[in-house]
């Protein structure tokens, strides 16, 4: 391995959009590096299976509207150029479908997906450098233009690059940044991600003068069962309890704090806001039925959350009648009684077509058939939405809206698209990482000897 080596486009970060702008730039012809912290390709990418969005513009500004318009309308407006991307490689992307009450996306095999991009980078001569850590950016006269690199054996490499790309998946895994950036008490939350995401990518930025994304965006995660450890990242997908949207959840006072309807993940920034940071989630017959053990969206695998929380020793119980609420033990801390009444409440204003306080934009129905399914829900953390600020181009921006020359990034370790709101974290991925290889194109022309002269 040389220890100097100059090529097109340095990638620090081996995930969705690493390696999707990785096989896109040697597609282009550019030279092409990519380095990866962990000891295999594909970060977080590995335990989705959809790409999805708004469908519109209009939609995404309903969903989003204090996101930064310029990534929202990149986003929105080169999905469908990102799907044909990924059925260009050889890999199936279905046809388009519904997600959750407003999206639509596309079902593929990421497993499959971030191979394919592996292979496409090898097989064209880029390199693809496995447990290597990027020590620092070298930056020359404010612009970057490669970065130090150091292997796990110690071994030390620079590589000198016309344009470098951040790409490393976000700072969930570093709990002091979760505490500083998402919450103060974000530590508490499981981190339902790869784990290598510590925030080398926000940190490299920041050092080279980069600007930062807005303080209080939230994150994206999910509800989960409370006390049980993430044992498997099947887990991340099994444990979480997307049938929220459906049900209620409580607080420690009795109290529905948001509407639940508006979406498991948006319902979990909330409940981050409550005492203890935990909650109460109720099901009844019929949420239990279409919603606790049917697939989340169409194609999904269905999972008894239920059952599984119970086998894992999750706080779980079973009420046989509203009155049953009562008897949740009192070690819990929560009031059955208070808790019983709410419900109560619920249903009849519900039963009278009457708007529930809060309010409830979307399922309506009365919980009005026994029995009752009862799960202690706490949030966990998949990826933050404070980040590096970056353009439509995917270049990296100072906080005075000028472009840190050289420097790119892309998923995760951005910020500015998402306030708390969320739209689709893997075309986000998908669409500024293939961003980032044509800015990168552009970039590495000026570069090259014109084969004339």
């Amino acid at each position: 391995m040389p220890e100097h080596r100059t090529v097109d486009l340095l990638v620090i970060g081996a995930g969705m959009a690493g390696l999707t702008a990785g096989a896109r730039a040697v597609r282009d012809g550019l030279s092409v590096v990519v380095v990866e912290i962990g000891d295999d390709v594909g970060g977080s990418a590995r335990y989705a299976g959809y790409a999805w969005t708004a469908p519109s513009h209009d939609v995404m500004e309903q969903q989003n509207p204090d996101g930064d318009a310029s990534l929202k309308r990149a986003l929105v407006g080169r999905f469908d150029d990102g799907i044909a991307w990924i059925r260009s490689t050889g890999v199936e992307a279905k046809d388009a479908q519904p997600i959750l009450s407003f999206g639509r996306g596309h079902q593929f095999d990421t497993h499959h997906y971030v191979d394919t991009c592996r292979r496409i980078i090898v097989e064209a001569g880029g390199e693809l450098l496995m447990t290597t850590d990027t020590e620092r950016l070298l930056v020359e006269d404010g612009a970057v233009t490669g970065a130090e690199l150091v292997a796990s054996d110690g071994t030390r490499r620079t590589v000198h690059a016309t344009s470098t790309l951040l790409a490393t998946g976000g700072f969930q895994g570093d709990r002091t940044l979760r505490n500083k950036l998402v919450h103060p008490h974000a530590d508490r939350m499981e981190l339902r991600s790869n784990p290598h995401s510590r925030g080398a990518g926000y940190r490299l930025a920041t050092a080279a003068g980069a600007a930062t994304g807005s303080p209080g965006a939230g994150f994206y995660g999910h509800l989960i069962p409370s006390g049980i450890p993430f044992a498997d990242p099947a887990d991340f997908v099994d444990l979480s309890l997307y049938y929220s949207e459906h049900a209620l959840l409580f607080n420690l006072r009795g109290e529905r704090f948001t509407d639940e309807t508006l979406g498991d993940h948006l319902t979990t920034m909330a409940l981050m806001e409550q005492p203890e940071n935990r909650g109460l989630l109720i099901a009844d017959a019929r949420v239990f039925r279409e919603w606790v053990v049917g697939s989340y969206v169409k194609g999904a695998v269905a999972v008894d959350k239920f059952a599984l929380a119970a086998k894992r020793g999750g706080r779980v119980g079973v009420a046989d009648d509203l009155d049953e609420l009562d008897c949740l033990p009192e070690e819990w801390g929560y009031d059955g009684q208070a808790i019983r009444a709410a419900v109560g409440q619920f249903n009849a204003r519900a039963a009278a077509g009457e708007e529930p306080v809060p309010g409830r934009r979307l399922d309506r129905m009365p919980l009005d058939e026994p029995p009752y399914y009862v799960i202690e829900a706490v949030p966990a953390i998949t990826f933050p939405f404070h980040g590096i600020r970056i353009d439509e181009r995917a270049r990296v921006l100072r906080e005075d809206g000028a472009p840190v020359a050289g420097l790119l990034a892309a998923g995760s370790d951005t910020g500015g698209l998402w306030y708390r709101a969320y739209a689709g974290g893997i075309a986000s991925a998908l669409v500024f990482g293939l961003t980032a290889a044509g800015t990168a194109t552009v970039h590495a022309q000026p570069h090259r000897q014109n084969p004339c002269d």
